[in-house]
């Protein structure tokens, strides 16, 4: 990348700046969240405005053509759906996400590709080395997120994207990304109870923070949604003169025999809300007549091919463990869905349950004792393999949240959702996260054998996983596997139905142990609870 004049918007030449110091420099802006307020001016909303002049974005962000998204469940998806049609649409579309898995980058898509790492260090450091030549003690540097989303608007803006999807961090009254003023149409997600310690206690005021992003008569759509979130939708959509509607889920027939790119019976919530996004967006700008969009009983070509070729990591997504390279090496498979609230948790256990039958190809067994009580919950799974030998499937559980959400709420959603669909865990695996909330990059990470890890909340988790499977004993049965028997020694805190790991490379040694020992055995593991876990297993998988 040339070195242009930073004063026109364009990056200066930074990218001989190495990565990872870009990264311990971003690494200095995390902070603990906090609910916006007035105490601190930092942690004040108007302050965005101020980094903003200090930027010069004033104007383009004003004449971007934004898409903005919030919600609780599904806001990833959507934006995700919402890209991929208007890129098969011919527009040069930028993405903005978060949280990222493995890398920062992938919070940034120009045209459904993360940004390169030349161009991401050239952005970063004009904004970042700006905002720190302007700020002082009264107006300090931005956090974390709010530099990210900054940066967002720097990059789209410096690209000259055609249409920027905007996905809300948290709430959407005092996001960052709510500094758009005039959005060309917003979106509401599925609402559900995901962090009350900053949004509310109801779903009316977790409602109410995320209709923060609704503008004075600009266009906004949601899906159906429990009765007292809606209450609280309509009513400020209505103060604003928003013209609010609920978009229909897709009809999966509209897709001309494809399946959407996304797994889940609920994407065809999210892939009916980004329809609905995409149309308004084609209208009020002018672009209505590119596609067809008169007819309801079909959909664009372009709208098929970007709902179906959507892609996006740690929603819903299956990778096999590749780690030993012989033939029979492929029945380690990790199912993996960053689901941490207890709506969630529910659409995911449903997902894996029928995804651990489907991911099976060939004829497969379950057995069901309705009559016999000792083992009418009891399913085996078994399947004929192409070297003459039978695959019992042992479903297993990886588990981690954060201390801010009850696993009183989480686990139960997840353990009757997945019994209801006659699947039940052989074991349950519980492990602090890889990651570390202060850190980005590779110095993100805690040591393999940190023998100072806090393991208490693991702790919690494995006694509230117990004490299910003790008020669940007269439904589950009680035989432990046999293939998970041996070994103990490496876990922490072990129990019959349940262990500890003091951490997650341990934990996954243990699976391709026991693997490796019982070639005659598929593991199914379902990685959910945190988007961290999720992002960390995908690390240690795909190395």
């Amino acid at each position: 990348m040339t070195e242009q004049d930073g004063g026109n918007g364009s990056p200066k030449s930074s990218s001989l700046t190495s990565y990872e110091e870009a990264l311990e420099a971003l690494s200095s802006l995390i902070i603990r969240r906090t609910r916006a307020d007035g105490t601190n001016f930092g942690d004040q909303f108007d302050v965005l405005f101020e980094y903003i002049k200090m930027l010069d974005l004033e104007e383009q962000i004003t004449n971007m053509k934004i898409i903005h998204v919030a919600g609780t469940k599904g806001k990833g998806s959507t934006c995700t759906f919402t890209e991929s049609i208007l890129r098969n649409c011919g527009f040069r579309t930028g993405l903005f996400t978060s949280p990222h898995l493995i890398d920062i980058r992938e919070r940034f898509r120009l045209n459904g590709i993360e940004i390169c790492r030349e161009k991401f260090l050239a952005y970063f450091w004009w904004c970042y080395d700006r905002l720190k030549e302007k700020t002082d003690d009264n107006i300090p540097m931005p956090n974390y997120f709010r530099f990210l989303a900054l940066l967002a608007f720097k990059i789209f803006a410096a690209e000259q994207v055609d249409v920027a999807i905007m996905e809300v961090g948290l709430g959407g009254k005092y996001d960052a990304t709510n500094v758009v003023k005039a959005p060309i149409v917003c979106g509401i997600t599925s609402l559900g109870y995901d962090h009350m310690e900053i949004l509310g206690n109801t779903l009316g005021e977790i409602a109410g923070e995320k209709a923060g992003i609704f503008k004075d008569w600009i266009p906004a759509f949601t899906v159906t949604q429990p009765e007292e979130a809606m209450r609280v939708l309509e009513e400020k959509a209505s103060k604003l003169n928003v013209p609010l509607q609920v978009a229909p889920p897709l009809d999966a027939k509209l897709l001309d025999g494809l399946t959407l790119g996304l797994e889940g019976e609920h994407q065809y919530l999210n892939a009916g809300l980004a329809i609905a996004l995409c149309s308004t967006w084609l209208k009020r700008t002018g672009h209505l007549g590119d596609t067809n969009l008169e007819r309801t009983d079909t959909l664009p070509e372009q709208f098929i091919k970007g709902l179906t070729s959507a892609s996006l990591q740690g929603r819903a997504q299956i990778v096999t463990d590749t780690h030993f390279k012989s033939e029979q090496s492929n029945e380690l498979v990790f199912y993996l869905d960053g689901a941490h609230s207890p709506e969630s948790m529910e659409v995911c256990a449903r997902w894996f349950s029928l995804a651990i039958r489907e991911n099976n190809p060939d004829q497969t067994l379950f057995h069901r004792q309705i009559d016999n009580p000792k083992s009418s919950h009891e399913i085996v799974k078994t399947q004929q393999g192409e070297r003459g030998f039978q695959r019992k499937s042992t479903p297993i559980l990886l588990f981690n949240c954060l201390t801010v959400r009850d696993p009183q709420l989480l686990l139960p959603r997840l353990m009757e959702t997945c019994a209801d669909h006659g699947v039940y865990f052989k074991k349950a695996l519980f492990v602090p996260s890889l990651s570390v909330f202060n850190k980005v990059g590779s110095q993100a990470s805690t040591t393999l054998t940190d023998s100072k890890v806090d393991l208490s909340w693991q702790f919690d988790l494995q006694r509230a996983w117990e004490n299910l499977m003790q008020g669940n004993k007269g439904k589950i049965t009680d035989t432990v596997s046999e293939e998970l028997k041996d070994d103990t020694e490496m876990s922490d805190s072990n129990y019959e139905h349940s262990a500890v790991f003091s951490s997650l490379p341990v934990a996954i040694k243990w699976l391709r142990d026991r693997s490796q020992q019982n070639q005659s055995v598929r593991f199914q593991v379902l990685v959910t609870g945190s988007l961290h876990l999720v992002g960390d297993v995908l690390k240690l998988v795909k190395k």
